[in-house]
């Protein structure tokens, strides 16, 4: 299977495998336990088991894939609240992130954040962020820390097409561009900003520009595609961590559900998500390509497949059986003044 190992080039000419079998396979597998695990909790949503906001990440899972394998540790992540998929990318465990779902100690802040509010410095994951746009200025603060400290880490700073047009996110990229900060701004553009399409808010029509002004450069990526997104990634990467400051990625990608749970979707057909999902979906595109191009069998695939589903039941079990957050955690995790 040696041979196997080298995916056919796209083009003309010989071409060096933008992925191996084996990190493929890896995508592949960490897209597939995204998927499954926000289909599960759209399940437990739909039982009542999980309170409050909920924003699912099905069919954007190829972005974070991609660019989290360009990482290294040390560098930082931080994004929106439609964040489950960036905690799991990162390494977060399925157990503690579906248990903050639900509320419950075993919840990585133990039961108190919910959705949009979990963090892990272990993992250099900063959030889950309510509040559109928020986290911008502080990715930009993330990679200002670098820049102070001397280090070669780069903070990926997520959000949609929704927040690009904001006031802070042109100050952040306006400081990120002054002291050549190594922060990566990546808009998702899933096409809707909660139900407004992107046609209709903004005035630019190629996000990947909007750091022009301040000299960023700028890439429009097919979003869908995880290969695609792990060479604009390694790019990026390079190009901050050479010293040469900001760089900022527009991801073209498609969410398949509504805003949040509890948002019909009736700003666009059906037929319109059916043919992204029959056409883009990123899961399926890896798969036909191990299965055509890097000679991985159904038996491979299947014990991936079999792998992922145990991970997510084992979390929405743990999820319904850890405990309740006691009273007394109402006074933990907050700001004292010492007097």
């Amino acid at each position: 299977m040696a041979e196997a190992a080298t995916r056919k080039p796209r083009g003309k000419g010989p071409k060096e495998p933008a992925m191996s079998r084996d990190e493929l396979l890896r995508a592949y597998r960490d897209m597939l336990l995204i998927r499954r695990f926000e289909e599960k909790a759209g399940q437990l949503y739909g039982m009542g088991l999980i309170g409050g906001f909920c924003h699912l990440y099905i069919g954007q899972e190829a972005v974070v894939v991609g660019l989290t394998m360009c990482t290294k540790p040390g560098d930082q992540v931080i994004t929106s609240y439609r964040d489950h998929g960036h905690m799991l990318a990162t390494g977060m465990e399925a157990r503690g992130v579906m248990a903050e779902l639900t509320g419950r100690i075993g919840g990585y802040s133990k039961g108190k954040g919910g959705s949009m509010h979990m963090f892990s410095r272990e993992k250099g994951f900063y959030g889950g962020h309510g509040i559109v746009g928020a986290q911008v200025p502080l990715g930009a603060g993330l990679a200002f820390a670098n820049w102070y400290r001397g280090n070669d880490n780069v903070a990926m700073t997520y959000f949609g097409e929704g927040a690009s047009n904001q006031g802070q996110v042109y100050e952040s990229l306006n400081l990120a561009a002054l002291f050549k900060l190594p922060v990566i701004f990546v808009i998702e553009n899933n096409k809707y900003g909660m139900g407004t399409s992107v046609e209709r808010a903004s005035a630019s029509k190629d996000l990947s520009k909007n750091g022009a002004p301040w000299g960023i450069p700028g890439e429009q990526v097919n979003g869908m595609d995880v290969i695609a997104v792990k060479e604009a990634g390694e790019r990026a990467v390079a190009h901050c961590r050479a010293g040469n400051g900001p760089y900022l990625l527009e991801m073209k990608t498609y969410r398949y559900r509504g805003h949040s749970m509890s948002d019909p979707a009736k700003y666009r057909t059906r037929e319109e998500v059916q043919k992204m999902r029959e056409q883009s979906d990123c899961i399926d595109t890896a798969r036909k390509l191990l299965l055509e191009s890097y000679g991985v069998t159904e038996a491979e695939l299947k014990v991936i497949d079999d792998e992922v589903k145990a991970i997510v039941q084992d979390s929405a079990d743990f999820a319904q059986t850890s405990p309740e957050p006691d009273e007394s955690e109402l006074y933990t995790d907050i700001l004292i003044e010492a007097r």
